[in-house]
């Protein structure tokens, strides 16, 4: 399985137009040049048409938005594990609150990124089911409550107990899940007191490829990760 070092930020692309095309790859060689600044590990979640020119292109760790939890078959319109992997990805996203997933599909979506060797990044809304996550071992699960995402808000200060309580749930079930922070990060305190709630990262979008300086505001937040750690 592939190794990514921790603590990390992650960087979902979403659909935003302003991460599509060429301007993804503009964002991807913004989020590389801050990695190797820092020394941060820096992931971005491209939409899948923009993988193959940020993976031939740059060395930065690169993950599907989603997979299907499928295999080789008839099955129009789905995502195939291997197919994102022959592109070069390293991980995937899995149950983000705008691409949610059954319990017994993210379970064998796990077991299919296995199969292929891609590392899962499950998102969950709330302890409960970053529990029940937790039981089907994926690589790392995202705490984000869906009402705080893009609002600025973070949970790490807004609902620190959220932070803390899924580090605690999840480590308890499983210690070699890894525990990332998201919906609403914006600056790099959000991230500071992410980490020092016991999280291993955040992951956060419209903050970093919507900023009217992206450099800047990852260059911050990646600063706050390498003082933090």
């Amino acid at each position: 399985m592939s190794n990514i070092e921790l603590p990390v930020i992650v960087l979902n692309f979403k659909t935003y137009i302003e991460a599509t095309g060429s301007r993804a790859l503009k964002l991807a060689r913004i989020a590389e040049n801050v990695s190797l600044k820092t020394g941060v590990t820096i992931i971005v979640c491209p939409q899948f048409t923009d993988i193959p020119s940020i993976t031939s292109s740059l060395n930065i760790p690169v993950f599907a938005q989603h997979i299907d939890p499928i295999k080789p078959g008839s099955h129009t319109g789905h995502i195939l594990p291997e197919a994102v992997k022959a592109i070069g990805v390293k991980g995937t996203l899995l149950n983000h609150s705008e691409r949610r997933l059954l319990l017994s599909d993210i379970d064998f979506a796990i077991r299919r990124a296995m199969e292929v060797d891609l590392l899962t990044l499950v998102c969950a809304n709330n302890v409960s089911v970053a529990s029940a996550i937790a039981l089907l071992a994926p690589w790392a699960i995202a705490i984000e409550p869906p009402e705080l995402i893009g609002t600025g808000r973070a949970v790490s200060k807004v609902k620190p107990e959220v932070v803390s309580g899924a580090v605690k749930a999840i480590k308890n079930i499983n210690s070699s899940v890894h525990v990332l922070c998201g919906a609403g990060i914006a600056s790099a305190e959000d991230v500071e007191a992410a980490l020092k709630l016991g999280a291993e990262g955040v992951l956060l979008a419209s903050a970093f490829v919507k900023s009217k300086d992206p450099e800047k505001t990852l260059l911050s937040m990646a600063e706050a990760v390498a003082n933090v750690s």
